[in-house]
């Protein structure tokens, strides 16, 4: 917002006062020296004002208003206007005794009262009779503006009576003042410009030249890694993707977190004394910590002491520790690097070892299952006194077949000796002895497979519990491998998710004191002082401007 220079108002004087100040600067009469020392000014035609007056009052000429003293009272006149209607009879020569007089005696002239007066009515007439606003009583002095004769020797190149005179006075006059004004406002500006920005940048100059202690700082970068068959593993795009972001991000965001927070400033006071350190007495007072500081007051501290930065396009930790001392910024900054490389691996152990839990679990699971189902197979097969129902059922079906084949064999024989005249009746009763009692076996071979005898199970039923019990067994079995198979692929994953913390750049002792940076701190101090200032200013200005 730009705001508007805004000058006071200056007025024309009157003449009585340009009389004061041509006395002022020695225009008198009596002066002869200072008259001899200028040359005479030429004189000027005189202007008729009687003509101009009459031109003026020419169209006036019949009365305005009402010239009865008690009317015009009534009339309502403003203390102004009646001021203005003394004037004007004044400069008329008219005998007014009263403000309202003047009134009368202006309309019955035929001038109205209330006319502003025209400047060509300030000069003086070519009567040589006074101006108008001249008292009877100074009529004798020479009163300004007024015409001179030639014989006076005016110390001026410029007719008095010349407006152009007047002007240039004037104009000098308020140049004069917008100097001194001007002047002023600058003498102010730099006196306000020397309290409230000169003074406090030279303090704080004088503080971090002189008073401030000094400060080392010590570097360190250290990137967190994982195994060698994780970052390998995926490869092409998706393994760049893999390893840019996700874990190692995460790992990183919290490795930061941990060093910059309360928890890690109360184990390294406790380690290696950082709240003893800090509290010095050869530590300035503005950098010092008190000795019963509370944790939070020096963790305010230690904030401004361990700066971590962490650049996640190529996941290195940047750490700078500040110290009172180069031995301690080391020693503070070796105790930050170990507590980082503590927490990764506690991050990836608790990771690891959550996975194998899970897989050794499933894995001891399936190895009770398994022994369980091995028990009920056992205990049928001492109940059956069967170990393998299937060979049995094999075995009692082949023997069935072989019976079958006996049967057919005999039946052919028997079938020839019956074709004789004369069959053996004894051969012949043998074959079919022998076909009845194979057939007879048959039958119980085959009642044995499907029927229960004598409050035994039939070999079916004893099959069908065998190969459910196996069956059993064998899946258990499988499930074992399969847990086998998962303990394995977990502790691959676990080896993969391992991480640890390689040093880029190790700690270094520092010769030279790091802190503070006298120049740009006090530089910064001249901007931060300057910028309070010009906001403050400007604020001042708006209001004073709404105001």
């Amino acid at each position: 917002m730009t705001s508007k220079l805004r000058a006071k108002k200056f007025r024309v004087p009157r003449p009585d006062v340009l009389e004061a100040v041509d006395a002022s600067l020695g225009v008198t009469e009596g002066n002869p020296e200072l008259a001899k020392a200028v040359a005479p000014a030429p004189q000027q035609p005189a202007i008729n004002v009687a003509s101009l007056d009459d031109q003026v009052a020419q169209p006036l000429k019949a009365p305005i208003g009402s010239t009865d003293i008690d009317e015009i009272r009534k009339e309502g006149l403003t203390g102004r206007q009646l001021r203005m209607a003394r004037r004007t009879a004044q400069r008329h020569d008219l005998p007014a005794t009263s403000d309202f007089d003047a009134v009368r005696l202006l309309r019955q002239a035929g001038i109205d009262p209330f006319q502003r007066s025209n400047l060509l009515e300030l000069a003086p007439k070519n009567d040589g009779s006074p101006p108008p606003m001249t008292k009877p009583g100074r009529a004798s002095r020479p009163q300004l503006p007024q015409r001179r004769d030639a014989s006076d020797n005016l110390p001026a190149l410029i007719p008095e009576d010349d407006p152009a005179l007047r002007r240039a006075r004037e104009v000098e006059r308020i140049q004069q003042s917008i100097i001194r004004r001007r002047q002023k406002k600058l003498a102010l500006l730099g006196l306000r410009l020397a309290f409230f920005v000169g003074l406090p940048t030279l303090l704080a100059g004088w503080y971090f030249y002189t008073a401030a202690s000094p400060m080392y700082s010590t570097k360190s970068a250290f990137l967190i890694q994982q195994n060698s068959e994780q970052s390998s593993g995926g490869g092409g795009l998706m393994g760049m993707i893999s390893g840019a972001g996700g874990s190692g991000l995460s790992d990183g965001s919290s490795v930061q977190s941990y060093l910059t927070s309360i928890e890690a400033m109360i184990r390294l006071d406790e380690d290696h004394d950082f709240i003893a350190h800090f509290s010095d007495p050869a530590i300035d007072p503005l950098a010092r910590l008190k000795a019963d500081a509370s944790n939070e007051e020096a963790f305010k501290v230690f904030k401004k002491s361990v700066k971590i930065g962490y650049d996640p396009t190529e996941g290195l930790v940047n750490m700078e520790v500040i110290a009172a001392s180069p031995d301690a910024s080391v020693e503070f900054s070796n105790a930050l690097i170990g507590y980082a490389e503590e927490r990764v691996s506690n991050i990836t152990q608790r990771l690891r070892d959550d996975q194998m839990k899970g897989a050794i679990e499933s894995f001891e699971d399936a190895q009770i299952a398994r022994n369980e189902a091995l028990d009920r197979l056992v205990t049928l097969q001492q109940e059956l006194s069967v170990i393998d129902s299937k060979t049995a059922v094999a075995s009692i079906q082949q023997q069935i077949m072989s019976l079958e084949q006996e049967v057919d064999q005999m039946e052919k024989s028997l079938a020839i000796h019956m074709e004789n005249a004369r069959p053996n009746t004894s051969k012949v009763n043998a074959l079919k002895t022998s076909i009845r009692i194979n057939k007879d076996l048959i039958e119980a071979k085959r009642a044995e497979l499907t029927q229960t005898t004598g409050g035994a199970d039939s070999m079916a039923s004893k099959n069908a519990r065998m190969i459910v019990a196996e069956a059993d067994y064998q899946t258990r079995e499988m499930m074992v491998q399969a847990a086998v198979q998962s303990v394995e692929a977990a502790r691959v994953a676990a080896d993969r998710q391992a991480r640890y913390l390689a040093t880029s750049v190790a700690p270094v002792r520092p010769e030279d004191p790091s802190y503070p940076r006298k120049f740009e701190n006090t530089l910064l101090s001249f901007l931060i002082f300057g910028g309070v200032y010009l906001i403050m200013s400007l604020t001042a200005s708006i209001l004073r401007e709404q105001v």
